[in-house]
C-alpha cells in the first residue's frame, strides 16, 4: 500500500512551481543509500505533475514532493539490493519500457517541426484561408416509417396556416420530434445524400414537394434558413490543423524508418519466408468504412 505522503503528492501537487535558487546551480537536496537527489530532479518531477493540480504554494509543495522522491529512491535501492533487475520478467519489462521511451523520443523529434506555430500558420494559409464560404442550411423534418404516413404529414404541413413544428411534434417518430423536428444548421456533407439533395435545393420557408426516402424512413423537410459560413479563423482551426499535421508527420516518419530498416520475416516455426512485404497496420491499411451521415436529431 502506498504511503499517505505518496497519495497526497500525487493528487494535490501542481505541474509547475517557482523554486527558490539554492547556493549552487544544482545542489544536492537529499541522498538515499548513496544516490543523490538534486534540485533539477525535483524541478523536473514538478513539471511532470498534471496541469490541473497547479497552484499549491511552493513551501507546501517542496517537502511533499521531495518526500515522495525519497520514498521512490528508497524502494528502487531496495529492489536493486535484491537483484530484481536480473529477474527475467522484470528484465523484459525494463526492455519494453526502454523500447517505448526510445520510440516516443524518435517520433516526438520527427514531428516537432510540423507542429510549430509557423508551420501550422503556413498550413492554414494553404488549406483553409483561401476556401470559399461554405453553405449551410437550417431545416426541420418529419420522419415516419411509411410513404403513406409521410404524405399525410406533408398534406397537413402544407395546409394554410399550419405550424410545421407542431405537426412534427405530433407525427414525427425520429429524434428531435419534441423540438419540432429542428435539425439546426448543417452542411451538405453532414447529411446522407438523398436528404441533403432535397434540403439544399429549397429556399427558406419551402417544404419538400414530395416525401424523401432514406435508409431511416420517409422525411418531410422544411428549410428555415440558409447561410454562407466563411472559413474559420486560425485560432479556431489550430487544433484540427495540428492533429492532421501530427498524423501525417508520424506516418511519414514510420514509413521512412521502415523503408530504411533491414527486416527479415520468418514463419511461426522459425523457418524462412519469401522476401515479400506482409500487411501491417503501420503500412496504411484501409480503415473500416465510415458510417453514413444522417440527420442528427
Amino acid at each position: 500500500m502506498r504511503r499517505p505522503a505518496l497519495l497526497l503528492a500525487s493528487f494535490l501537487l501542481p505541474a509547475h512551481i517557482a523554486l527558490a535558487q539554492g547556493p549552487a546551480p544544482d545542489p544536492v537536496i537529499a541522498r538515499v543509500e548513496g544516490t543523490e537527489i538534486r534540485l533539477s530532479e525535483l524541478q523536473a518531477e514538478a513539471q511532470r505533475l498534471p496541469d490541473e493540480l497547479r497552484g499549491m504554494p511552493a513551501p507546501m509543495l517542496m517537502p511533499l514532493l521531495l518526500d515522495q522522491m525519497i520514498t521512490q529512491k528508497a524502494i528502487t535501492a531496495a529492489a536493486r539490493a535484491q537483484n530484481l533487475a536480473q529477474d527475467p520478467e522484470v528484465a523484459a519489462r525494463l526492455r519494453r519500457a526502454e523500447d517505448e521511451t526510445l520510440q516516443q523520443a524518435l517520433i516526438t523529434r520527427a514531428v516537432a517541426p510540423a507542429l510549430t506555430d509557423e508551420a501550422l500558420r503556413a498550413r492554414y494559409q494553404r488549406e483553409v484561408a483561401g476556401r470559399p464560404a461554405e453553405e449551410e442550411v437550417r431545416a426541420r423534418h418529419i420522419l415516419v416509417p411509411t410513404e403513406a404516413e409521410a404524405r399525410t404529414a406533408l398534406a397537413e404541413a402544407r395546409r394554410a396556416g399550419a405550424d410545421f413544428a407542431e405537426v412534427a411534434r405530433r407525427r414525427s417518430t425520429g429524434p428531435g420530434s419534441r423540438e419540432g423536428g429542428d435539425l439546426g444548421f448543417f452542411k451538405r456533407a453532414d447529411m446522407i445524400p438523398e436528404f441533403a439533395e432535397s434540403a439544399f435545393a429549397m429556399q427558406p420557408g419551402q417544404i419538400s414537394e414530395n416525401p424523401v426516402r432514406t435508409q431511416f424512413g420517409w422525411h418531410v423537410i422544411k428549410v428555415e434558413e440558409r447561410r454562407a459560413v466563411p472559413p474559420p479563423a486560425f485560432d479556431e482551426a489550430r487544433e484540427s490543423l495540428r492533429q492532421r499535421a501530427f498524423e501525417e508527420a508520424v506516418t511519414a516518419e514510420v514509413d521512412r524508418v521502415r523503408a530504411g530498416a533491414r527486416i527479415e520475416r520468418f514463419a511461426m516455426d522459425g523457418s524462412p519466408l519469401p522476401a515479400t512485404p506482409a500487411p501491417s497496420l503501420l503500412d496504411g491499411a484501409a480503415p473500416p468504412a465510415a458510417a453514413p451521415a444522417q440527420p442528427r436529431r
